[in-house]
């Protein structure tokens, strides 16, 4: 984007001056004595009339240049750069012993939570990522980042047993809140997936989604899995996991009531394509939010408009002693 700017206004007082001066000047009376009346009636005619004014109206053409380079003329070039401002966000993983169930066959529920998280980090390339997981208690695996090729091997390497086994929500939650405390991003996001109820650890969930709320953080929460009898690991062998057909519920209504609290919102995912379009949806409702940075150059005028002038007026001279010439010779 471009315009102009004039700083000298003042100087425009001196514009009545120019029909001023062309007043005066007509007001002059010159007497020639003509001793022949044949030049008189040749000097009338309209192309030598054209010849005598051309000189004034070059002089008034450059008094009118040199007057706007008074007005110290600027050409302003404004150029907009779009910024774009990550969001914060920390991913917290359900890793618990039920996150084996193999309800969303042919993989278990903590195999599509995985490849869906990784998803979702590819699609946020400016945001800052923090991870983390729990079962009976929290780990922060990945505090915050904006590598997220640290962040996407974090998460594929998530695994049941790493931690003592149950769900504790509540820490989970305000573990993540805590990585979130001290920045200054506009937009501070954390996206819990459980498929359980909270059943170990010292921090109520709703305690926990206070607090977050209290520190301006939105709460999306998941609950992954289908209610009823699925199979669940109760061991493991030498030769791997024993199974066995478990009850197993989401508690939907304390999900949905942490997310209520902060401002989020609660999706359930019953199959391996909901929990797809449920990532995709949080995608699109935390989107990075564009600040504008305008900056403004100008280039000055003054220069060329002078050097304009100065042709003129060189103009007016070469014209003037050419016409002095066809009078000598005349």
């Amino acid at each position: 984007m471009s315009g102009l700017s004039f700083s000298g206004w003042g100087f425009l007082l001196l514009l009545p001056l120019i029909p001023l001066g062309w007043w005066l000047a007509s007001r002059r009376r010159i007497r020639v004595p003509y001793t022949q009346t044949s030049l008189l009636r040749s000097a009338s005619s309209p192309l030598r009339w054209l010849w005598w004014y051309w000189q004034p109206v070059l002089r008034t053409a450059a008094l009118v240049v040199i007057l706007a380079a008074l007005l110290q003329p600027q050409r302003l070039f404004q150029k907009v750069e779009e910024v774009t401002e990550g969001v914060a966000i920390v991913l917290v993983v359900d890793i618990s012993s039920s996150m084996l169930a193999e309800d969303f066959r042919p993989e278990n529920r903590l195999g599509i939570a995985k490849r869906e998280v990784q998803r979702f980090i590819d699609g946020r390339e400016e945001d800052w990522i923090g991870l983390v997981s729990f079962s009976g208690e929290a780990l922060t695996v990945i505090p915050g980042t904006l590598d997220h090729d640290i962040v996407l091997t974090a998460v594929e390497g998530l695994d049941v047993g790493q931690l003592r086994d149950g769900t504790a929500i509540g820490v989970a939650l305000a573990t993540a809140a805590n990585r979130l405390r001290g920045l200054e991003s506009s937009s501070k996001v954390v996206i819990l997936l459980t498929d359980g109820d909270n059943n170990s650890g010292t921090i109520a969930p709703l305690d926990a989604a206070g607090a977050a709320e209290a520190l301006g953080i939105r709460v999306y929460t998941i609950g992954i899995g289908r209610d009823g009898v699925a199979p669940v690991p109760i061991a493991r062998t030498a030769y791997g996991y024993q199974y066995a057909n478990v009850q197993v519920r989401v508690n939907e209504e304390l999900l949905e009531s942490i997310a209520s609290a902060t401002g989020g919102l609660y999706f359930r995912a019953t199959d391996p394509d909901a929990l797809g379009r449920i990532y995709r949806r949080i995608d699109e409702l935390e989107t990075a939010p564009i600040r504008e940075i305008r900056t403004v150059e100008s280039v000055a005028l003054r220069p060329e408009l002078l050097w304009l002038a100065v042709g003129l007026l060189l103009l007016e001279l070469v014209g003037a002693a050419t016409r002095g010439l066809r009078v000598l010779h005349a």
